[in-house]
């Protein structure tokens, strides 16, 4: 393949006369007070024009990205359909709507807990893990050393999400990470060691310690492989390619299943539940404001509507996280994600002269709030040949600083994909522009993981967990808490689920909701 066009070559020399400079450069972490001017003038979330209040529901006057108020206050597909609800398709304990990491965690957890395998029912849009978790390259947050606490870890998840985090969900997070570590590497998770096998642990943005695990740079492909085999072990029952259209209720005004779409035969499907758990992930195929994306096609934020029309209040939706790095060339992977691992094993962010211009492990909304100043406003990225821009993040720095070896051994995933377009990210540096990453809001959950509504109640029956819900990351995310996010309040949803379940009474099912 031919990599980077002649045209980048100029500014690729300059990125490589100055490594030898950069080597003794540590450029500063950006002081709090410029990290507040650099989000309001140049991050996306203040681009106030492209936002508005939610006009219906149980957020109403609540702001939100335009794309995100209009499926908010879209009428449902099934408004004026007329199905049968008496005699559905499948009637059981636990229906867990989304195929990722929550979901089979949650699902695992229950069963764990004394829920019968056939009583329980996973539910997917496209296959069983095709999901965001499986994309997810970093590392997985724990303060399991000495050096480490999760108290520390605590404060850096608050300190990351400015203070707007729910502080309990932040104390359950950081408190289970060193178990669901254990855990994982019980089912089998190979995570990265050294030779007497330790963990290797290694710095993300944002955090004070060094606390990320991982393995190689496909952490969530890794994890996902052992959770679906676990789910599959214990004969637990998987529905693919049948999405969720909307929740159904019962006549005491309990959550009591979904409504599916067989996507083979466009049918509809009853599912009767005493207990559903939503797990579907976020909304980065929205491609808000028109960014890029790192997700996978079924991030469409159908979880948070279906809560929405059965009166699950929302919280901070109108924040969304735009990875600093996304791949910005080839134009063929354009917002694919380029691991802050690159970073953390020292690459550096710098511009078309070659010059550092953020410290690399900022937050991540500070990073992707640099670059873009870098890029549009001093007018010091590269221009690529399809009219859109990037920076050059300098990969060759990690084997300078690292050894020779250490892109292969720890970021075998970054590699391939460049050189199956001609780029040897060893010797040449990658073009990088923030991309549509994840959802830093969502569905308001308790402690428990049950769905609140407006008025921090719990709505019977439902609960959640992962990126569809809200609270745990306030108004961004670190990196390495998502991974983690998904397996801690996967097991609080499907532990707590469990024990509901022997309570639950079912009444007779309607879509009375959907009509109002």
């Amino acid at each position: 393949m031919a990599g980077y066009p002649p045209e980048f070559r100029e500014s690729i020399r300059r990125v490589e006369e100055t490594r030898e400079k950069r080597l003794s450069e540590t450029y500063p972490k950006t002081p709090l007070e410029e990290k507040e001017k650099l989000l309001r003038k140049w991050h996306p979330d203040y681009k106030a024009e492209l936002k508005r209040k939610i006009r219906v529901g149980p957020s109403k006057g609540e702001i939100a990205p335009l794309e995100v108020a209009n499926l908010l206050e879209a009428h449902s597909r099934l408004r004026n359909v007329d199905l049968d609800l008496s005699d559905p398709d499948y009637v059981t304990d636990i229906l867990i709507i989304g195929g990722g990491g929550a979901g089979a965690s949650a699902a695992l957890w229950a069963h764990y807990s004394g829920v019968p395998a056939d009583r329980i029912l996973i539910v997917t849009k496209l296959r069983f893990g095709d999901a965001n978790t499986k994309m997810a390259q970093g590392g997985i947050q724990a303060a399991d050393k000495d050096y480490d606490s999760p108290l520390i870890h605590f404060l850096d998840v608050m300190r990351g999400g400015h203070y707007t985090n729910n502080p309990e969900l932040v104390k359950l997070l950081v408190t289970n990470a060193p178990f669901i570590i254990k855990w994982l590497e019980d089912l089998g998770v190979m995570f990265d060691k050294e030779e007497n096998g330790d963990m290797i642990e290694v710095s993300g943005g944002g955090c004070s310690r060094y606390r990320m695990h991982s393995a190689g740079d496909y952490t969530g492909l890794e994890i996902m492989r052992v959770l679906m085999d676990e789910v599959l072990n214990k004969g637990i029952h998987v529905l693919e390619f049948s999405p969720a259209i909307e929740l159904l209720m019962d006549d005491r005004g309990q959550v009591a299943g979904a409504v599916l779409m067989n996507l083979e035969t466009d049918e509809y499907l009853i599912v009767k539940s005493k207990v559903t758990i939503l797990t579907t992930g976020g909304f980065g195929r929205l491609h808000i404001q028109g960014f890029q994306t790192t997700n996978h096609y079924g991030a469409t934020m159908d979880g948070v509507v279906m809560a929405y029309r059965v009166g699950a209040a929302i919280r901070d939706l109108d924040s969304v996280q735009y990875h600093p790095t996304g791949a910005a060339w080839p134009i063929h992977i354009a917002g694919q994600l380029v691991t802050e691992k690159v970073r953390s094993l020292g690459g550096q962010l710098v511009n078309i002269e070659g010059e550092q211009f953020v410290y690399p492990l900022d937050p991540r909304d500070v990073v992707a709030a640099a670059i873009i100043r870098e890029c549009l406003g001093r007018k010091k990225g590269l221009r690529t040949p399809v009219g859109t821009y990037g920076v050059w993040l300098d990969s060759p720095m990690v084997e300078i600083i690292q050894g020779e070896g250490t892109i292969e051994r720890y970021l075998p995933a970054m590699f391939r994909q460049f050189k199956r377009f001609g780029i040897d990210i060893r010797k040449e540096p990658i073009l990088v522009y923030p991309t549509l990453h994840y959802q830093n809001g969502g569905i308001k959950i308790n402690r428990y993981g049950q769905v609140l509504d407006a008025s921090e109640k719990p709505i019977p029956n439902l609960f959640g967990a992962g990126e569809v819900t809200g609270g745990v990351h306030g108004k961004n995310r670190l990196m390495g808490n998502s991974l983690l996010e998904i397996t801690v309040f996967g097991r609080i949803a499907g532990i707590n689920a469990a024990k509901h379940v022997k309570k639950v009474e079912l009444g007779k099912l309607t879509l009375d909701h959907v009509r109002k």
